[in-house]
């Protein structure tokens, strides 16, 4: 089997069981938006890394296609709650499903996701699954202080850069960790290589989120896919904002604070003032850099694992340099 086909062999693995588990069927107005949350795709990179971890280890990664599926089930269990919160209208290009249903039943649907999500750990040898459970519990409250703190930062007037970069680490990048760790403890890795493998995947995740917060301001239109600059026009607090807050001064400081305290703009001017203050401040290059030594970091935890097949340590990496290196 080639590099590239293990990867996709796995892939539809992981997309065929997903796509055929049977979470309920009656009342179906809660269960229909799990099934439609589900079928909206994505990447599925979350329970790939998990398969993926496994096999550096073990030659039968198929042996734990439901637990690495629970990790895409809370993720979108997380997605689906998110939603509401943010008001948003679409999920990858289709009505978010408190749009499509209501808000009462994105709340309950999401529940029970949650709960479907520990139904599908429960294949673990028990031996394992204590621990299991206890670090996918540490990771759930992790991500929920993450989308608290992100909410808080809307209405603080300074966050701090510190700040910024825990709240991306609790939300985005943690259940990264578990994904590739999950992988590891299943198939036997010794606590180390688990270690490293977790500390591989929060550094990769926070580099991830950086590399994001930089795309949405200086992506090429054409490969982004969404609308450039959808967080300057929302006053988003990302990293490029708070060292622009933190380094304007005189006059870059006044215009700034200008345009995020006008109400009422015409978005392409704004977009295009605060890129301008951006680009004279080198805020790129120093989201670049920040992003960098994170992405380093992950490697140098990757590359010092004791793994035993070689094949996937080589898909993997290069699944991650790929993500890195996407343009949108």
């Amino acid at each position: 089997m080639t590099e590239k086909s293990l990867a996709h062999a796995l892939l539809g693995n992981l997309e065929n069981f997903i796509q055929n588990q049977k979470f309920g069927e009656s009342p179906r107005e809660l269960y229909e938006p799990i099934t439609y949350i589900l079928s909206l795709g994505g990447k599925r990179i979350r329970p790939l890394l998990s398969v993926m971890a496994y096999g550096l280890y073990q030659n039968d990664p198929g042996k734990i296609l439901s637990q690495a599926s629970a990790v895409e089930v809370f993720h979108n269990f997380t997605l689906m709650h998110d939603d509401i919160m943010d008001q948003a209208p679409l999920r990858r290009g289709k009505a978010t499903v408190h749009e499509k249903w209501n808000h009462n039943i994105a709340i309950l649907s999401g529940d029970v996701m949650m709960v479907k999500a520990y139904d599908l750990l429960l294949p673990t040898e028990p031996v394992l699954l204590p621990e299991i459970i206890r670090l996918f519990n540490k990771t759930a409250a992790e991500v929920c202080e993450g989308q608290q703190f992100d909410m808080n930062f809307e209405s603080e007037a300074e966050v701090t850069e510190e700040a910024y970069l825990n709240m991306i680490r609790l939300k985005t990048a943690v259940l990264l960790g578990f994904a590739l760790q999950l992988g590891g403890i299943l198939a036997g890795a010794n606590r180390e290589d688990v270690q490293k493998l977790y500390d591989f995947g929060v550094n990769i995740g926070v580099g991830f989120q950086l590399k994001d917060d930089l795309l949405d301001v200086f992506a090429d239109q054409a490969k982004f896919g969404k609308q450039v600059g959808g967080d300057i026009i929302s006053n988003k607090k990302t990293f490029l904002l708070i060292k622009a807050l933190e380094l304007a001064k005189g006059k870059d400081a006044e215009e700034l604070q200008f345009w995020l305290s006008k109400k009422e703009f015409d978005k392409e001017e704004k977009v295009k003032a605060v890129k301008a203050i951006y680009e004279k401040l080198g805020i790129k290059t120093l989201t670049e850099t920040k992003m960098s030594g994170y992405f380093e970091a992950g490697f140098r935890q990757f590359e010092s694992i004791s793994f035993k097949n070689e094949n996937y340590f080589n898909e993997l990496r290069q699944i991650t340099e790929d993500l890195i290196h996407r343009e949108k």
